[in-house]
């Protein structure tokens, strides 16, 4: 989450009045994330969290998104809900972008991250990838394995700016990985960014998912490599292969892993790493002047690569 746009008293005033959630009291900014521009919303009706969709946000696939979190609340997956307005639609404009209004969720997400949030993560993701099976919408993944090189086009010239050698260093992983990515995995609807700050918690128990702007169709495996890059590595660095077992023995005992799949996480984590890498360069070296966020520093997710890199199979990552 962060902002970009802003919204002023009488543009919110016009918005609401589509709606029939009272009175707005209050529009807080929150300023963490990366994507889109949100607030959370008060109003004589209670709280909610208006979203305005920005930068890699395409407005054709927001049905995509918003349909979703409604199949998945309504297949008892804690996420939001989009409010419709007095004319049955959720999606509408504020500002002359492309906005929502969603259901405000309790909780709060893990600044320390503990072995049992990782459990809880992980049997709530094989329920998520189990609720979206029969999800008749479909969403390519625009940030698959296919679209990494357009993204490294926009940064090969400035990476060494980052650290020495990264351009080339980047070059060589884009090689190895597309030479060996996996074609026929199971797959379904994933989430692809289950960041900590995308789930909930009231105390250790899971209490909800958010941010779902970047679902799509792609491996079920490929979402568990993302969260082993996301919540298995310690503030040093040090890759946590408890919290990794727990993540994903969670996760099998409600859809279990195919042999395949688990021959393939190596290389998915590795991947993954490669793909947070290359956005979060994007967005350091193209930072958007005057908006309310702190780009992330990429050369998290270059250790992170590295040590994918060295790996010899999955038992690194506590599966037997």
């Amino acid at each position: 989450m962060a902002v970009y746009t802003a919204v002023s008293d009488s543009q919110l005033a016009a918005f609401m009045d589509q709606y029939d959630l009272g009175d707005p009291l209050a529009l807080m900014p929150i300023a963490e994330g990366v994507e889109n521009s949100n607030y959370r919303l008060a109003t004589t009706t209670g709280p909610y969290i208006l979203t305005i969709y920005e930068k890699r946000v395409e407005r054709g696939d927001l049905p995509f998104f918003l349909d979703l979190m409604e199949h998945l609340s309504t297949g008892g997956i804690p996420c939001p809900l989009p409010i419709q307005g007095r004319d049955g639609e959720a999606l509408r404009e504020v500002n002359g972008k492309a906005a929502a209004i969603i259901t405000f969720l309790e909780g709060g997400w893990p600044r320390k991250i503990s072995p049992n949030h990782c459990r809880g993560l992980g049997t709530a993701m094989a329920q998520m990838h189990i609720a979206g099976a029969d999800f008749t919408l479909s969403r390519p993944n625009s940030l698959s394995m296919r679209g990494w090189r357009d993204v490294f086009q926009s940064v090969v010239g400035r990476a060494d700016e980052m650290a020495p050698g990264l351009a080339a260093e980047i070059a060589n992983e884009l090689d190895v990985v597309e030479a060996n990515w996996p074609k026929d995995l199971p797959a379904g609807v994933i989430h692809a960014d289950l960041f900590p700050d995308n789930v909930f918690f009231r105390g250790e128990a899971l209490s909800g998912i958010i941010d779902f702007y970047f679902a799509c169709n792609d491996f079920f495996a490929y979402d568990l490599a993302i969260c082993l890059n996301a919540w298995c590595f310690e503030p040093d660095r040090s890759f946590n292969v408890t919290k990794a077992k727990l993540m994903l023995s969670s996760y099998r005992k409600v859809r279990p892993f195919s042999e395949t799949e688990v021959a393939n996480l190596p290389l998915l984590a590795r991947g993954a790493a490669l793909r947070f890498l290359l956005t979060r360069l994007h967005d350091w070296l193209h930072q958007v002047e005057g908006a309310l966020v702190q780009p992330k520093n990429p050369t998290e997710y270059l250790q992170k690569l590295r040590f994918h890199r060295e790996i010899t199979g999955p038992a690194a990552y506590g599966l037997d």
